[in-house]
C-alpha cells in the first residue's frame, strides 16, 4: 500500500472518530499511565517562545502554552475536522494560532529555523515517513531549540491477554504496517520499535537528552479489566507510553 493511501484512509477515520478525541492526551499529559509536564518540566519556561505543534488534534495542546505566555502557537494535523475544532476553541478563548490541514511528512510552509519546541503529544507514530517527518521538524527548529514527544510504546502494543495471561501477540524485533479496525473505522498502524526512533533522531542530526519509560499509577488505582487495552494491569508490566526530549 502506497504512503498516499494509507495517508487517505488515516486522515479519513480521524474525521469521523474526532469527537470521541476531543481533549484527549493533550498537555500536561503525556500519554496514558506516564508522569505529566507538571511532574517533568521538560519545557521549562515558554514565555515569549515560538511554538509548533506536529498532530495538534483538537488545539488544547497549544491552549495550555498560551495560558503559560507563549508567544506564537502553530499546529498541523491530518485531519480537517480536527482543525475545524481547534480553531474553533482558539477562537472562543481568544487564542491566535496558525494551524494547517497537512499530513506531518508534508512541509505545507511553515517557517523554517523559526521555532523554540516543536513537539508532539501521542501523534508521531503516524507519520507514514519518519526520516522525512523529522527532517522537516528539524528545519523548523531554530539552532538550539528543543524537539519533544510522545508516543505508545512499541512493547505495549505487543502484548495481549489471553486466558489470565499476558503473551507477545507479535515479534517487537518485525516493523511493519497493520489495517484495523479502530473504533469502527479502518486505520493504518505502524510497528517500530524505539531503537527506530531513537536512531532516526540522531541520523537527523538531533541531540537526544532524555527518554522517560515509567509507569505513573493513577491517583485512584482500582482492579481495571485487564483486558482493556489501557489497564494498569498491562502497563505495570510495560509502559503504555515513552517520551523523549531531543535539541537542535
Amino acid at each position: 500500500m502506497k504512503n498516499t493511501e494509507i495517508l487517505k484512509i488515516n486522515k479519513d477515520g480521524w474525521d469521523k472518530v474526532y469527537e470521541d478525541f476531543f481533549s484527549a492526551t493533550s498537555l500536561p499529559i503525556y500519554g496514558p499511565f506516564a508522569p505529566t509536564e507538571d511532574e517533568l518540566t521538560l519545557f521549562n519556561d515558554v514565555s515569549n517562545k515560538n511554538i509548533l505543534e506536529i498532530g495538534c488534534g483538537s488545539g488544547h495542546s497549544l491552549v495550555y502554552f498560551a495560558k503559560k505566555g507563549a508567544n506564537e502557537l502553530w499546529g498541523l494535523d491530518l485531519s480537517t475536522i480536527q482543525i475545524e475544532t481547534a480553531q474553533k476553541l482558539h477562537t472562543e478563548k481568544h487564542i491566535e494560532s496558525y494551524l494547517f490541514v497537512s499530513p506531518m511528512e508534508n512541509d505545507p510552509g511553515i517557517p523554517h529555523s523559526h521555532f523554540d519546541i516543536v513537539f508532539s503529544i501521542f501523534a508521531l507514530g503516524w507519520t507514514t515517513d519518519l526520516p522525512k517527518t523529522l527532517k522537516n521538524i528539524y528545519d523548523y527548529l531554530k539552532p538550539g531549540g528543543s524537539f519533544i514527544f510522545s508516543w505508545e510504546h512499541p512493547l505495549y502494543s505487543r502484548l495481549s491477554y489471553e486466558e489470565g495471561h499476558f503473551v507477545a501477540r507479535q515479534s517487537y524485533i518485525s516493523e511493519g504496517r497493520s489495517t484495523k479496525a479502530w473504533h469502527g473505522v479502518p486505520i493504518v498502524m505502524h510497528d517500530r520499535k524505539l531503537s527506530t526512533y531513537i536512531n532516526e533522531l540522531i541520523n537527523v542530526g538531533f541531540c537526544i537528552k532524555k527518554i522517560i519509560e515509567e509507569y505513573k499509577a493513577p491517583v485512584d488505582e482500582g482492579e481495571d479489566d485487564p483486558e482493556h487495552w489501557y489497564s494498569s494491569h498491562r502497563a505495570r508490566r510495560v509502559p503504555p507510553t515513552f517520551i523523549i526530549k531531543c535539541v537542535k
